[in-house]
């Protein structure tokens, strides 16, 4: 994470050794001034260019990498959590909600598009933007603590995702699986089996070289999705689906309902790496042009969006319509035949997620190897052999002790989603564009702002009520 420098030289005091004492005091104290509001812009460009950093190396990305880049963050393990977001909230509230969602975060997506490069500086890190907009400490210690929340506990449900979809995939393929005679394997085995292969993934130096691994768990994404949407789809309303709460009761639909906001904000999580996204398209401002990324970052962002909400919608409907409120936490699950199909889709879903894990993971390797390059340990192989291995270990461990994935859904999503996706850009974009009263972004920024308040509280404590009925009945470590 990008710290303030301690001692900034400003080029203006250099310039006066000459003047009186009081016109040099008075232009040291304003430059300086100056120097420690944008100091940590030139601080990490220069170590961008130096070092070559996981997030800015090799920056010849154009908007295809954008547009898979972002389907790879966006459409996750939380589309296959939609269908059971929809049992608590009904068909108009699911439909309202779902649908507002989407507009708000591509609106949300594209102020931080928007904002990635302003008067010649360019942001590349989230954190970057919030600084500028906030102030250097202000700033990072705003968006540093939440966008850590998200990645680290992506890659920890990631961890859950793919152990259960392995641990599936090898009860329906396994010899004599029909007789259930197959070796038993439990979670906690292919959570760390899914950890041995993030450990070799993690060799890729920077996002860019990411690209290969991003465009095939793209892909699967959308694989796994259209599976989802047809096997739904085609078996129809089942007996017993129901489209109420009968049976629960009142606490639980209450808490239901704000776990479900919880779950809809997870499933818009690529805010936390779009900054980073755009960082690997090379730029070229001119006066006519200030912001040249904008325009093939939007283009591919568009693109995937378009995707998210055939993916999103396709699920949560179909899968909601089909089971109603008999809905498991994954859609996959529910579904269970043809057997086949499922077992294709969750091999699907095991290469999906070890991009997903990559993807949201090279900023937090990023933000590491900032600070060693900052103290001058050099980022060789090594280096980053060690502490990424490290990260993968402490991730896998924190994924084999809380498998709730449900529930971390809701929890994750509200607390790190609500303010990194909904509320934050559109405060930087209050506070950078400073929009009238009388311009519609004032209002939609404001929107989206008390819509981010919102899902953060409730959502939180409907995800974290879950964990804790959970965790009473979970046998650890099993």
């Amino acid at each position: 994470m990008a710290l303030v420098n301690d001692h900034v030289t400003d080029a203006s005091e250099k310039k006066m050794g000459g003047d009186a004492p009081g016109s040099t005091q008075v232009a040291r104290s304003a430059g300086s001034a100056k120097g420690q509001d944008l100091d940590f812009i030139t601080q990490n460009n220069k170590l961008d260019a130096e070092y070559q950093l996981p997030v800015t190396a090799d920056a010849k990305a154009t908007w295809v990498h954008a547009a898979f880049h972002n389907i790879t963050a966006m459409v996750g393990a939380g589309v296959l959590g939609l269908p059971s977001a929809m049992v608590y909230l009904g068909w108009p509230a699911g439909v309202v909600i779902m649908t507002l969602s989407w507009v708000a975060t591509l609106y949300t997506l594209y102020q931080m598009c928007a904002l990635h490069e302003v008067k010649g500086r360019r942001f590349n890190r989230y954190h970057e933007l919030g600084q500028y907009a906030m102030g250097p400490r202000a700033g990072l210690w705003t968006v540093i603590p939440c966008q850590l929340i998200v990645m680290i506990g992506l890659d920890i449900v990631y961890c859950v995702t793919a152990g259960k979809s392995m641990q599936f995939l090898y009860q329906h393929t396994c010899h004599g699986w029909r007789e259930h005679t197959c070796t038993s394997f439990g979670l906690s085995a292919w959570i760390v089996v899914f950890a041995a292969i993030q450990m070799l993934l993690s060799t890729i130096p920077n996002f860019h070289k990411l690209s290969v691994i991003s465009l095939a768990a793209a892909i699967m994404s959308i694989g796994y999705s259209t599976i989802a949407i047809g096997v739904a789809g085609h078996a129809g309303k089942q007996p017993g689906a129901e489209y109420n709460l009968n049976g629960y009761t009142k606490a639980d639909g209450v808490f239901g309902i704000f776990n479900s906001l919880g779950t809809i904000a997870f499933a818009y999580g690529g805010h936390n790496v779009v900054m980073e996204i755009q960082a690997t398209i090379p730029s070229k401002p001119t006066p006519s042009k200030p912001n040249p990324t904008l325009g093939p970052m939007m283009f591919g962002v568009t693109l995937a969006y378009l995707l998210v909400a055939y993916c999103y919608f396709g699920v949560a409907y179909t899968g909601y319509h089909a089971f109603g409120s008999m809905t498991g936490d994954q859609i996959l699950y529910s579904l269970g035949h043809p057997i086949w199909v499922v077992c294709l889709a969750s091999f699907m879903v095991i290469i999906h997620v070890c991009g997903s894990f990559q993807v949201y993971a090279m900023p937090v390797y990023d933000m590491i190897e900032y600070q060693l390059v900052k103290r001058h340990v050099p980022n060789g192989f090594l280096t980053r052999l060690v502490y990424r291995t490290t990260y993968i270990v402490l991730v896998g461990f924190i994924a084999i002790t809380l498998p709730f994935f449900g529930d971390l859904l809701g929890f994750i999503g509200a607390l790190g989603f609500g303010p990194t996706t909904y509320s934050l850009p559109s405060i930087f974009w209050l506070l950078v564009k400073k929009p009238k009263i009388t311009n519609w972004h004032f209002w939609a920024s404001w929107a989206c702002i008390i819509a981010g308040i919102i899902i953060t509280v409730l959502g939180a404590v409907g995800g974290l009520r879950g964990i804790i009925v959970d965790a009473s009945s979970y046998k650890f470590y099993t």
